[in-house]
């Protein structure tokens, strides 16, 4: 079931809304959004629901264990916060008639309990881990290195021994497998609570509206609201919710799905692209994804204000970025910060030296690439962002950035426009062809063989898109509110939305 059909419209999100809101008391509405996430996973394919439920289940558990296992292991500032807790009030080095250190004697047996406790809350999260990313290696990685392993195997000459498995990939695991990563590093590090009970949990990780692409909500986002549930659908909820809905079946309809047919042509003939046809193949792309992903956020947040819930922006004029790391505070706003807090900064983030920042920003965006898909044209795009975030870095350490804000936007565009090539493309090869094109390796189109590939209204169109994205407002900045002109707005543009629905087309981000 995709957002941008007359199932999910029409039928479904009607059914949940009313029954959320009618439902009493609290635990009956939650039982009711629980189901109803499941069964809108279960409309993909039922028999991958124990995917979902096992890390469900497990990561629960184990965070409960955590808990009662005691504070983190690591607080701020490297004080061990079970040890500082065991240091009661003895000096070190004081002594007793006897030349016996007090602090020793009074403090031995907590130590002990104190690292076995420790050891035991480690092995709790190394179990999390293993079971939440081995499920997420095995459905979503296993073909691609045995793949990979064939073909280094048949280019030594040892031809192709290993079988390469056909693994369906499970709509949405690496978003919900990753909210599952979060929670439980986030209760064995001490800065959020286990869920209440299992259902809260599954709630929380199976929640519909950001259950197949995010955003990649944390466990402290969600269960403040889930203890605390609105009483009653508001008229701000109501114009923001479906304003917000109505936006995004726009961008996705109206915009991402008419590019996506030349787009796709153009990337499909990549050999006989020139000069300003590869540009537009790229440029296409860009735009392609950017309504694409956008249009699936603003639905994605305007659900959740329908269900009296808020998420997480997840994205915010990326375009508009004045560096790479600018672009990764404004794209998959929720996918950066987790990068960030749960692989970067592990890693040793900025604290280690120049080169040593280097190697985990690189580190941290081709895991980040691998994790958008299971081919080396992803990991090659998170390599390009890894090198682009630490040359930016060098640069700008020694003052060699544009003071100009109109070059840095500009340079960052480009950059994010040529690194999405090697992502949309299906294999290298390809890639190659689009960049050779760019470069102008493969010459010039002419008038006629750029109106044969291209076309006038489609240049034209995408030339009235790059103003658009750079003028206009984020719609995390709008402030929709129960007024006739919102409403009206609303109106024209869920309207035309539904007017061009032919059949169900996935978000892009469906197949990550």
């Amino acid at each position: 079931m995709v957002f941008g059909s007359y199932l999910f419209l029409f039928a479904f999100l009607p059914v949940v809304v009313a029954g959320w809101w009618l439902l009493r008391p609290a635990s009956a509405r939650i039982v009711w959004l629980t189901l109803a996430s499941y069964f809108f996973y279960a409309w993909w394919d039922w028999r991958y629901l124990p995917l979902l439920l096992v890390p469900t289940v497990t990561d629960h558990l184990i965070q409960r264990a955590l808990a009662t296992r005691g504070g983190a292991d690591d607080a701020p500032g490297g004080v061990d916060v079970n040890a500082a807790a065991a240091g009661g009030g003895a000096e070190p080095g004081a002594e007793t008639a006897a030349g016996i250190d007090v602090a020793e004697t009074t403090l031995a047996e907590p130590a002990v309990k104190a690292a076995a406790g420790r050891g035991s809350r480690r092995a709790l999260l190394v179990l999390s881990l293993v079971i939440d990313l081995g499920l997420l290696g095995f459905f979503k990685y296993a073909g691609f290195f045995m793949d990979s392993l064939d073909g280094i195997a048949s280019w030594i000459g040892l031809g192709r021994p290993l079988p390469v498995p056909e693994i369906l990939l499970p709509l949405g695991i690496s978003f919900y497998i990753f909210t599952t990563i979060s929670a439980t590093i986030d209760v064995y590090r001490g800065s959020t609570a286990p869920a209440r009970t299992l259902l809260d949990y599954a709630c929380y990780v199976a929640l519909f509206p950001k259950l197949v692409s995010g955003p990649i909500m944390r466990l402290s986002q969600f269960t403040p609201q889930i203890r605390r549930l609105v009483p009653r659908l508001t008229w701000q909820l109501a114009a923001a919710g479906l304003f917000l809905i109505s936006c995004g079946l726009a961008k996705k309809l109206l915009i991402a799905d008419q590019l996506a047919p030349h787009v796709d042509d153009l990337f499909a003939r990549s050999g006989g692209l020139e000069l300003f046809s590869g540009w537009a193949a790229a440029l296409g792309y860009t735009l392609q994804l950017y309504f694409d992903f956008s249009g699936y956020t603003d639905v994605a947040l305007g659900v959740g204000l329908l269900l009296g819930l808020r998420l997480p922006q997840n994205f915010d004029s990326p375009y508009k970025s004045v560096s790479i790391a600018d672009f990764w505070r404004r794209w998959h706003i929720t996918l950066g910060a987790w990068l960030r807090d749960y692989l970067y900064i592990p890693l040793g983030g900025n604290r280690r030296g120049a080169v040593r920042t280097g190697v985990n920003l690189m580190v941290t965006m081709l895991l980040g690439g691998l994790w958008h898909g299971a081919g080396w044209t992803f990991v090659v795009w998170g390599g390009i962002h890894g090198a682009g975030l630490a040359g930016h870095r060098a640069l700008a350490k020694r003052g060699w950035t544009p003071t100009w804000t109109w070059l840095n936007r500009l340079l960052t565009f480009l950059f994010v426009t040529a690194a999405w090539v090697v992502f949309r493309a299906p294999d290298l090869d390809v890639a190659g062809n689009v960049y050779a094109a760019m470069l102008g390796l493969r010459g010039i189109d002419s008038a006629a063989s750029f109106g044969a590939r291209v076309g006038l209204w489609s240049a034209l169109a995408l030339g009235a898109l790059l103003i658009f994205v750079n003028v206009a407002p984020s719609t995390a900045h709008l402030q929709p509110r129960p007024t006739w002109r919102w409403a009206l707005l609303t109106g024209i543009l869920l309207g035309a939305a539904v007017l061009a629905i032919a059949a169900p087309s996935p978000f892009l981000y469906f197949q990550f």
